[in-house]
C-alpha cells in the first residue's frame, strides 16, 4: 500500500522529539478525536520522556471545558469542530502543563457522524 502523506507519523514524531531535545523544549498534546494517537507516537519513541510533557485526551465537550478551560460557549458557536476550538484547546494545554509547545486535535471520528458542512 501507498501512503498519500510524504512522511510517517513515526518519523514526524521522531524529528518532532529530536528538534525539541536540541533546543530543550517541552511538548504536550490535547486530542480529542484521535484519543491519544499523537501522544501514543511521541511516546514511542525512545527518549521521548526528554521533552514530552503530557497529554490531554478530550474526547467528551464537557472534558474539553473541565481540562481544557474550553469556553462552553465557543463549543456552542463555533462547534467542537472547528479551528477556534482547536486553538482553544492547544492554548488550554500550554496554560494547564510546564511546556514551551502544544498540539491539539478535533473532528469527527468516523466512518459515520459527518454532515455536509463538516464531513469525515
Amino acid at each position: 500500500m501507498v501512503s498519500m502523506y510524504p512522511y510517517s507519523i513515526s518519523k514526524i514524531a521522531n524529528q518532532l522529539i529530536e528538534i525539541c531535545k536540541l533546543k530543550d523544549l517541552k511538548i504536550a498534546t490535547a486530542e480529542s478525536c484521535t484519543g491519544g494517537l499523537i501522544a501514543g507516537s511521541l511516546t514511542a519513541i525512545s527518549g521521548s520522556s526528554a521533552v514530552f510533557e503530557r497529554g490531554f485526551n478530550t474526547y467528551s465537550n464537557q472534558s474539553k471545558c473541565e481540562l481544557l478551560n474550553v469556553s462552553f460557549d465557543d463549543i456552542v458557536t463555533f462547534g467542537a469542530v472547528s479551528e477556534q476550538v482547536a486553538g482553544k484547546m492547544a492554548e488550554g494545554a500550554l496554560n494547564n502543563s510546564p511546556v514551551h509547545l502544544t498540539a491539539a486535535v478535533t473532528g469527527i471520528a468516523g466512518p459515520d457522524g459527518g454532515s455536509p458542512d463538516k464531513p469525515v
